[in-house]
């Protein structure tokens, strides 16, 4: 990288413009937003420029060197490569800081992209390779950033010291703020532009006693674009994160770099941690203080006995949230080209686990093996033989179509299809984490997936190009 990001303070600073057409008339707007003492020099001004003419001091001349005696930042921005060129060497030899306007080859400065919410600036450049991503990237950071921010930025500033002398380290301080900017209160309330209510909250917040907090957040079935804003979010604040096994390697990599990771991982037949471990250790962190995340593999209601985790945290007094996560049954049946519902073949759906707890009763098979209905069982690898059993005993047709979904959306899916009747076999071919989808909409699959041959073809994209 040849550029080091800065803001530089302008405002009041004499700043010199080289050129008056439609470029020069855009630097020169940035410069007057922030205040700088402008002078532009050129024979003629754009339409944009003249109207800001009252703005700046202008030269109804060609360049020369004169004009940049005592100036703090130099453009050059006119329609000649020439003129741009004496006018980045001559500044340059000056020492001054320069801007050739689409050349950041020779620029000391670039003119970044920036999404403002004032006084907060985001500003990122692409070093001038490609300014098209540049503004891509303006846009949705536009669409993303809270427009109250800006608000709340200047609100916070009124605080610092108070909260620098209430706060005795720098992660309870950062803590503080986190929540802060978290919170459902102190967003609507400067959304709403009630300030001194804002202010209020803040104040009764900095005396109470800080305590810490359990989020439980849904990681999606593998996809890591399949996690929710506000589930990244939560990744980006956490102190402390407790991750199953099925929480893919590239989900990981977005947790903020100084967050502690904690694997309690399960796989099917194995408890690398137990469940009374778990509890303890989400009451212990928060308990500390910690901002902890428990992170789940698809959502944590589903099968992922996050309800239990819930039930001790609030025994013990501690609070949480939940943000929930793509489930494996919608997310992987919709990569494998499975639709749950289907007009011409099956109005509901039901979800249930191939096991339970030691001493749990058999499920009502009997409602199970309805015709016309899609059956998605979780974690049913193990007893496949019994599932197809008892399905067909129960008067399920042993040619109802069924499809297993290995590592569901993720690039190693697998989708396996066949009939009732072989799905003993048909599992004996795939490996946890798998999903069983029965009923006649499995049979459509062959006809809607789309997945896996997009994977395909981008490996092979890939590889060609590699």
């Amino acid at each position: 990288m040849e550029h080091l990001p800065l803001f530089i303070k302008i405002k009041h600073r004499p700043c010199l413009v080289v050129g008056g057409g439609a470029v020069a008339a855009r630097k020169a707007r940035v410069l007057l937003a922030r205040g700088a003492r402008l002078m532009v020099v050129a024979p003629e001004l754009c339409p944009e420029l003249s109207a800001l003419q009252s703005q700046f001091i202008w030269q109804n001349d060609v360049f020369n060197e004169a004009y940049l005696e005592q100036q703090f930042l130099v453009v050059a921005a006119t329609n000649s490569t020439e003129v741009n060129a004496r006018v980045y060497q001559a500044a340059n030899l000056r020492g001054l800081l320069v801007n050739k306007a689409d050349d950041s080859k020779r620029s000391a400065v670039i003119f970044p992209s920036i999404v403002e919410r004032l006084p907060l600036q985001v500003a990122f450049s692409t070093g001038g390779n490609a300014p098209w991503l540049a503004r891509l990237l303006r846009a949705r950071l536009d669409a993303i950033l809270p427009k109250h921010w800006g608000t709340l930025s200047r609100v916070a500033g009124k605080f610092r010291h108070k909260v620098q002398s209430s706060f005795a380290t720098p992660a309870e301080r950062r803590r503080f703020w986190a929540r802060a900017a978290d919170d459902v209160t102190l967003n609507h309330l400067l959304a709403q532009g009630k300030i001194a209510e804002a202010e209020r909250w803040l104040k009764q917040s900095i005396a109470k006693p800080q305590v810490g907090e359990v989020i439980l957040v849904g990681a999606g079935p593998g996809d890591p674009d399949l996690l929710t804003v506000k589930a990244l979010n939560e990744l980006q604040k956490a102190e402390v994160v407790l991750f199953d096994q099925l929480v893919s390697p590239e989900i990981l990599a977005l947790i903020r770099p100084q967050a502690e990771l904690i694997s309690v991982g399960k796989k099917a037949g194995h408890h690398s941690v137990p469940q009374d471990q778990i509890n303890q250790l989400l009451v212990k962190q928060a308990l500390n203080g910690k901002r902890v995340v428990r992170l789940k593999g698809g959502d944590p209601f589903m099968f992922g006995r996050g309800a239990e985790e819930l039930q001790v945290l609030k025994a013990a007094g501690i609070p949480f949230q939940v943000v929930p996560g793509i489930t494996a049954a919608a997310g992987a049946t919709a990569y494998a080209g499975i639709p749950l519902t289907h007009r011409d073949h099956a109005q509901s759906a039901v979800f249930i686990t191939g096991h339970s707890k030691q001493d749990g009763k058999e499920p009502n098979w009997a409602s199970l093996a309805q015709s016309r209905q899609t059956l998605v069982i979780y974690m049913g690898l193990m007893r496949s033989g019994h599932i197809q059993q008892r399905l067909i005993e129960h008067g399920l047709a042993p040619s109802t179509p069924v499809a297993l979904i290995e590592r569901g959306t993720t690039p190693q899916q697998r989708v396996i299809s066949g009939s009732l009747i072989e799905l003993s076999a048909l599992a004996e071919q795939v490996v946890s984490p798998s999903l069983m989808v029965i009923g006649e909409v499995a049979a459509l699959s062959d006809s809607l997936a789309w997945f896996n041959s997009k994977a395909a073809e981008q490996a092979q994209t890939q590889e060609q190009y590699a």
